[in-house]
């Protein structure tokens, strides 16, 4: 299946370096099999694997190649001294592209700055509009699909949902046991295995680590350091409260979903939400990779409970408020609320189950599929 980021990629390696990261088995080495074809000569050179490993330590990589792609390099020691070093060397006509599963830039010694070198592009899991666009569904098809596979490439081509059920038991498995020990203690496993199992049950709930601290027998800080941990594998992300005042919002209560819809545990209301937090995501970070645009995405909550599910902004402007639900088309009281007082945005409720759309001023009740069909990617 070709991914919606097949082109963009293709284009930016003729300028700079590109690096490329996304969660486990996002289809981010599929992505890159597919961009060789399309040069003359090009290699693949994956750091777990031992005769690979040796040809990058040894920078010994076929010569006059026209695309050099090296995987999971971040797990070599001092890896930006020495990729600076390769970007530096290598000849103008070879192109670089580098991939990892972790956020690189994050969980490494930074050495000298990569800053110049490269462009940045994160692959995330399909959506409703990559869906349409690859498999010629309808948004309703492609929606109903991603909330019961979730959006990964291998469980959503799956042929039986049996299937996909069993990729992701290995999937969630295989993220504790590898994944997680590269930036843990082997003891620490059991307690990170618990947080995230407290986590796929939180989904959408503003996040107190004090409280599952308390029935973990663990340090906030300690849960603070396994969340971020989580994030930087790309297994979990937050969504911040909005807020002008950058500070103040970094100090409230974050919300967590996930990047693997299928790990939720939950109603379809909670499944559904995670799904669109996902794809706003997804839509957020395309517009910063590709487009360089400013883009953020929160949700917004008031002292009182006032709640509205999320908030998009550009240049610390609010431009969109959305709320979702899965069949009521009255307009959520909050939403209202806001969407007077941030007269300048778009106020949305996205239903899942919707007959008819409607503006019911000053807020728009349309069909779910279809607005999230319309985002960016």
């Amino acid at each position: 299946m070709k991914r919606y980021l097949d082109n963009l990629v293709a284009t930016d390696l003729q300028r700079k370096m590109v690096m490329l990261t996304g969660p486990r088995q996002v289809g981010k080495t599929t992505l890159c099999r597919q961009l060789m074809e399309r040069f003359p000569s090009a290699q693949y050179l994956n750091w777990d694997v031992a005769t690979d490993r040796t040809i990058l330590q040894r920078q010994t990589w076929a010569a006059r190649i026209r695309l050099l792609v090296m995987d999971e390099i971040h797990k070599m020691p001092d890896w930006k001294n020495w990729l600076k070093g390769v970007v530096d060397g290598q000849p103008p006509e070879t192109a670089l592209l580098v991939t990892g599963s972790a956020r690189m830039e994050t969980w490494r010694q930074s050495g000298d700055s990569l800053a110049g070198r490269y462009l940045p592009f994160r692959l995330h899991p399909i959506s409703v509009r990559e869906w349409c666009e690859q498999q010629g569904s309808t948004p309703a098809e492609a929606l109903a699909r991603l909330m019961e596979r979730g959006g990964f490439p291998e469980p959503c081509l799956a042929a039986t949902v049996e299937d996909a059920e069993s990729w992701r038991r290995q999937y969630f498995t295989d993220l504790i046991r590898e994944d997680v020990v590269e930036f843990s203690r082997l003891h620490e496993i059991t307690a990170m295995r618990l947080f995230v199992e407290l986590l796929r049950e939180r989904v959408g709930s503003p996040l107190s680590l004090a409280s599952i601290a308390r029935d973990l027998a663990v340090s906030p800080m300690t849960l603070k350091r396994y969340l971020d941990i989580l994030q930087a594998l790309y297994i979990v992300f937050t969504v911040q409260p909005w807020h002008r005042n950058i500070a103040r919002a970094i100090l409230q209560t974050p919300k967590v979903y996930f990047f693997d819809t299928g790990l939720v545990r939950g109603d379809a209301g909670v499944r559904f939400e995670n799904a669109v937090a996902a794809m706003l995501l997804k839509h957020a970070h395309f517009r910063q990779d590709a487009q360089g645009k400013d883009i953020g995405l929160h949700y917004i909550r008031t002292k009182d409970g006032a709640e509205v599910d999320f908030a998009l902004s550009e240049e610390d402007r609010l431009t969109h408020l959305i709320e979702c639900k899965l069949s009521d088309k009255v307009p959520h009281r909050a939403l209202t609320r806001f969407a007077n007082r941030f007269a300048e945005a778009e106020a949305v409720q996205i239903v899942y189950e919707l007959r008819q759309e409607e503006h019911r001023a000053p807020v728009h009740i349309l069909d779910a599929a279809n607005w999230l069909r319309d985002l960016s990617a």
